[in-house]
């Protein structure tokens, strides 16, 4: 499994600026592209896009800046804003031979699909976002004692330096703790998956820290300009959470309704990371996007 996923074919796939995206290819007809999240690798899609390689082609690509895939040093606030993520992904998408697609992202990735189905509708068919919020509103709605749960959002936003060298010191520790926290059924997770993510994240902590500074900067620029202008997702959008708009206050699905007209809004009991978890719930909710 730490190999890849099996059936799949891998590819390094130049995207632009010197960059190649380590890539994961499979099945036939329509094309779907999978975002992974953090810790992570494409690896944690292995159940759902094995089940969506039966009639669809499925590509799952390492981001920019983790797994295989390059990773430039942070010249600027662009080099891992999400607007970028998302640029690559539709290079990606065409130099597979796709124009238009359905994207699916979880976490960060979730983050790039949603800023590539804002900047690129015209190649972005069908839209899901698992356990995530857009960049702005998440961190509208993080105040108090409940932002405890994003602390890492604001480690990682410190400027350069200091936040690197405090991750390095332990990056085991720091990764798995995430791993080990945010799954509501840690045997999804299995040692090898785990030991795949881990040896991935020690190799990527500086461009892993850039992507989450730049969320907490010119992301949030690109959205707040978006929102002024209102910009919305014009594809049908499927988003599926853990219910933190219960645990921290707020409603979910009218934050996601602000940005989609044609939303289906869905929670799950499952932990964050649903894919792995709850590979056949994600299959079906997939589905369901991908029929309308």
């Amino acid at each position: 499994m730490t190999s890849g996923i099996p059936g799949f074919t891998y590819h390094r796939v130049p995207v632009g600026d010197g960059v190649a995206l380590n890539t994961a290819t499979g099945g036939s007809g329509p094309a779907v592209v999978l975002l992974h999240g953090f810790p992570q690798t494409h690896l944690m899609w292995r159940h759902v896009a094995a089940e969506l390689a039966a009639d669809h082609t499925v590509i799952c690509p390492d981001l920019r800046g983790y797994g295989a895939s390059d990773k430039p040093a942070e010249t600027g606030p662009d080099t891992y804003a999400k607007r970028t993520m998302a640029a690559d992904v539709v290079a990606l998408a065409r130099a597979l031979g796709h124009e238009r697609f359905a994207l699916a992202g979880h976490d960060r990735g979730a983050l790039v699909a949603f800023r590539a189905g804002l900047d690129h509708p015209a190649a972005v068919t069908h839209l899901a976002c698992l356990d995530v919020l857009p960049t702005l509103d998440m961190w509208d709605v993080m105040h108090g004692v409940s932002a405890a749960v994003g602390w890492h959002l604001y480690l990682m936003a410190q400027p350069p330096g200091l936040p690197e060298k405090m991750i390095a010191a332990d990056p085991d520790a720091f990764f798995g703790a995430f791993l080990d926290q945010w799954a509501k059924d840690p045997e999804a997770i299995p040692a090898e998956a785990r030991g795949a993510y881990l040896a991935a994240c020690r190799d990527a902590i500086p461009s892993i820290v850039a992507d989450y500074r730049a969320s907490a900067g010119v992301d949030v620029a690109h959205d707040a300009a978006d929102r002024a202008r209102g910009t919305r997702l014009r594809m049908p959008v499927t988003v599926v959470q853990q219910d933190w708009g219960a645990a921290l206050g707020y409603d979910a699905a009218a934050v996601w309704g602000a940005w989609a007209g044609d939303l289906r809004h869905h929670t799950t009991t499952a932990g964050h990371f649903m894919a792995e978890e709850a590979p056949a719930e994600i299959v079906e909710r997939l589905r369901e996007l991908l029929a309308r």
